[in-house]
């Protein structure tokens, strides 16, 4: 259930045309009162001889009673409360006591004999709208203080007692939603979606991985933006705005938003803090410290990502706080650039991801920047690098990149759910699930290969692989040997040991610090361990490939870092 509170208006006949007027798409049916300040309302919905303006003047008597001097401007309240699409349609005389909640909740009528005049209105199904006058029967103001937080606490008890969906309570720290008026208005032009809702998807990916403002307003022009900066009389960049160019208002004039209208992290002094470098961040090409290679494609983006996705679940683990929520922060970088760049067939579950998670990457814990540069040199790379095709090399570290940002996601869930964020938490497990939608996409071509090699082994090298995995994971081995993806483990086995790697070592390293209990499939979790351990190509080629690609070069490999225990314990209940 969602309260939400509206803003304050002048004209309180208004406010009852609309609430008893057919609506913007004559969506309203059957108009009527569900509840009042007073039971013998009038209800100019149900009653032929009741007019709008008999309800007004009742409802503005307070407000009338009082001195011109001191009648408040804006003196109509608005609340609206909505269920969910799942939730059992209520009765009026159940939505009458939900409304009179409300009101005693936000402090308008709180029960004490002299609150202010109210009406509940209905009509739809699923939610009902509450006006009243902000002036009490005693000519005082009512105690408002908090009242939006309050409308929230009580729908979370409206929804335990009524046995509706659970909501997790808010932390003020979301971005705002699209009003009933822009959602309308996407309506009637057939859009998914509404401008506000494409313009900080448009925005958070022109953002991810830049390195300055300059390239940051280059990307949003680049994406087909209109953007205005607005600049002191000093010369000074205070701000922006962005509209899409064809919306418009009623005067043909385009919409513009600010970014801290968008969502609280988009504002120009948030996204500044994200150019921030501390002198000891890793990787900054200052004295000791090493340069990293340039990207040389997709892949090699995909596979530096990936490491940089490993060393932040370590930071996450085993960091404080704003190390932390700066990792999370910067891993929605990453997702905002990988679903720019994923290829036709996972991009609306990475898309979905990204937007999914973008909740999650905002908390009040504040992030300390600087320290999250591997991961938004990581964004950088997979948006400089280009879109990754759908096979080959591309496709494969697509699924390795994948596979570890669920990892991720799955961090990120548990670590806000140990903070008591639960919107965050719910954000992150969605995205996770998200994640693992599109990682079943994207490994689905790589693993089916590897797993056709492996059946064309010989098969003393099969026994020769099942010993190996007997003597590294005893108490796994034969769940292991008898899953669908064995024979893709068994050749990523033989590639490891012609690579000069001690494949039994290479087992008990993956498997040391990483229960494997829970997985679905065991062999699939160990084919992208092992492959990334050994620095083994993704998507290795065929052998009828490999005479005419040697004289290439081959990929340049990615460190990889180790994950946490946690970590992995959470991402092996994925598949």
């Amino acid at each position: 259930m969602i309260p939400r509170l509206h803003k304050m208006g002048t004209r309180t006949i208004g406010l009852i045309y609309y609430l008893y007027g057919p609506g913007t798409n004559e969506e309203h049916t059957d108009p009527h009162l569900i509840a009042a300040w007073d039971p013998l309302a009038p209800d100019p919905g149900r009653n032929p001889h009741v007019t709008y303006a008999d309800l007004q003047k009742l409802l503005n008597q307070p407000v009338q009673a009082l001195p011109a001097s001191r009648r408040p401007a804006k003196h109509v309240w608005h609340l609206s409360v909505r269920a969910a699409p799942e939730d059992p349609i209520l009765t009026d005389e159940q939505w009458g006591e939900i409304a009179r909640r409300m009101v005693s909740a936000t402090g308008i009528d709180p029960g004490d004999g002299a609150g202010c005049r109210w009406a509940a209105v209905r009509h739809a199904d699923d939610h009902i709208h509450i006006v009243a006058t902000t002036v009490r029967e005693d000519g005082r103001k009512p105690r408002r203080h908090n009242e939006a937080k309050r409308a929230q606490a009580e729908a979370r008890l409206i929804e335990a007692d009524y046995g509706m969906r659970r909501l997790n309570p808010g932390d003020g720290t979301a971005a705002r939603r699209p009003t009933s008026a822009e959602r309308h208005k996407a309506n009637r032009h057939n859009q998914e979606r509404t401008p506000r809702e494409t313009l900080r998807e448009t925005v958070r990916q022109a953002v991810a991985g830049a390195q300055s403002e300059e390239e940051f307003f280059a990307r949003l022009a680049a994406s087909g933006l209109l953007v205005r900066q607005r600049v002191a009389p000093s010369g000074d960049l205070l701000g922006y705005t962005v509209a899409l160019p064809d919306d418009r208002n009623r005067h043909g004039e385009p919409v513009f938003y600010s970014g801290s209208k968008l969502a609280p992290d988009l504002s120009l002094p948030r996204i500044r803090e994200r150019f921030t470098t501390p002198a000891d961040s890793e990787n900054d090409g200052g004295p000791g410290q090493p340069v990293l290679p340039p990207v040389t494609g997709p892949a090699f983006a995909r596979r530096r990502a990936t490491a940089a996705t490993w060393q932040a679940l370590l930071i996450i683990d085993h960091s404080d706080d704003g190390m932390a929520a700066a990792q999370i922060a910067a891993a929605a970088e990453v997702l905002d650039a990988l679903a720019k760049t994923s290829a036709a067939h996972t991009r609306k579950e990475l898309r979905d991801a990204a937007i999914a998670f973008e909740r999650a990457s905002r908390s009040h814990v504040k992030a300390v920047r600087g320290h999250d540069r591997a991961l938004r040199q990581a964004a950088r790379d997979l948006v400089h690098s280009g879109p990754a095709l759908s096979h080959g090399e591309d496709g494969a570290t697509t699924a390795m990149l994948i596979d570890m940002a669920f990892f991720l996601a799955t961090t990120a869930a548990n670590w806000h759910a140990k903070k008591l964020h639960a919107q965050q938490a719910a954000a992150a497990q969605q995205a996770a699930e998200h994640l693992r939608a599109a990682y079943q996409r994207a490994a689905a071509q790589p693993i089916d290969a590897l797993r056709q090699r492996g059946q064309q082994l010989a098969l003393h090298v099969q026994r020769r692989q099942a010993g190996f995995v007997r003597r590294a994971v005893p108490e796994l081995a034969e769940q292991i040997l008898a899953e669908p993806g064995w024979p893709a483990l068994a050749a990523t086995l033989t590639d490891a040991q012609k690579a000069g790697h001690d494949p039994v070592a290479l087992l008990a390293e993956a498997t040391h610090r990483r229960e494997l209990d829970t997985a679905t499939s065991i062999s699939d979790v160990l084919v992208w361990r092992l492959r990334r351990s050994a620095h083994l190509p993704a998507a290795p080629a065929a052998p009828h490939e490999r005479s005419a690609r040697g004289s290439r070069g081959t990929l340049p490999a990615a460190p990889a870092a180790q994950p946490t225990a946690k970590a992995a314990s959470d991402s092996t209940r994925r598949r």
